[in-house]
């Protein structure tokens, strides 16, 4: 079956399955991860050398078990697309997001922090309506960069081992990239390792985000403002997800007790309940011209 293909299938398994309720292997790999982090990190105080083998040693075995799994003989091609499937997580983005814009939208300001705080590790209890639009639609730009479309690229160029060595390295860099006293120096390896995983696929989904909405100012904010950003993935993402949808987000948040002095993203409007939604559509859309885009250079190499 052709890479395209088997892309529909995964991406149309996600959207009618959604992600599965019980027994999900992320979260089987989250609890072996933190029994390496406890074996090479005790006390905090492992370096970057026990992050490296760490990394190592939580993400090898799987992506190799992957690669064999996905040559057996008659079924290998549905390794690739189960493995696609479970990497995604398209509908289940839609499923914490559009909450909050209900929520906004029927002046719920409780149900809408709680809910957002679902999302984003930010403190949300004394969230303003502006801000916790803000704090959504910034979400969804970002996690349909990292769980939809990474995952999507990195299924592309190398099936099955390719989105689980993505997905098991960027769940790693969400539970060890941490700046603190406890991952600084252990979790560098896994940040790092995200970075450069993340690198192509989030300029080309900052170039979808642009192509789909406004596109000139989504490219004047690129420029401008993601260098601005700390994030050297998300940056680009944000910043012309901002501009596509002629809004204004980031500026100052706080967590985990501290105030960060973000840059200013976008242009126009303060966010709001619609820009929320906006921010979905667009990444519903950025999908299905990634697909469109895989089935016709299928028909061309045909």
């Amino acid at each position: 079956m052709s890479i395209a293909l088997m892309t529909v299938a995964g991406v149309a398994l996600d959207a009618l399955l959604g992600e599965p309720r019980k027994h999900h292997p992320l979260v089987a790999f989250g609890r072996l991860a933190n029994r390496i982090e406890a074996r090479f990190n005790r006390a905090g105080r492992g370096w970057r050398s026990h992050g490296v083998t760490a990394w190592f040693v939580a993400v090898v075995p799987l992506t190799l078990l992957a690669t064999v799994l996905s040559w057996l003989p008659l079924v290998g091609w549905l390794v690739e697309i189960f493995a696609l499937y479970l990497a995604l997580g398209m509908r289940s983005l839609g499923e914490h997001v559009m909450p909050v814009a209900q929520a906004l939208r029927s002046d719920d300001l409780d149900a809408a922090r709680q809910r957002v705080g679902y999302l984003v590790s930010r403190q949300t209890e004394e969230l303003d309506a502006e801000a916790v639009a803000r704090a959504g639609t910034e979400s969804v730009l970002e996690n349909g960069s990292d769980a939809v479309f990474a995952a999507i690229f990195w299924f592309v160029v190398a099936g099955a081992p390719g989105v689980v060595l993505y997905r098991l390295s960027n769940t790693l860099d969400a539970m060890w990239g941490y700046r603190n006293e406890r991952f600084e120096r252990f979790g560098w390896a896994a940040a790092r390792i995200d970075d450069m995983l993340n690198y192509i696929p989030a300029r080309l989904v900052a170039l979808t985000y642009a192509v789909l909405g406004k596109t000139r100012l989504a490219v004047r904010c690129w420029r401008k403002q993601a260098p601005l950003w700390d994030s050297p993935n998300a940056g680009p993402v944000m910043a012309a997800g901002a501009g596509a949808l002629g809004v204004q987000l980031g500026g100052p948040a706080i967590y985990h007790g501290e105030l960060h002095e973000r840059a200013v993203l976008g242009e126009g409007a303060p966010a709001d309940a619609d820009a929320i939604e906006r921010g979905w559509q667009l990444v519903q859309h950025g999908v299905w011209l990634w697909l469109l885009v895989l089935c016709l250079g299928g028909l061309i190499d045909a």
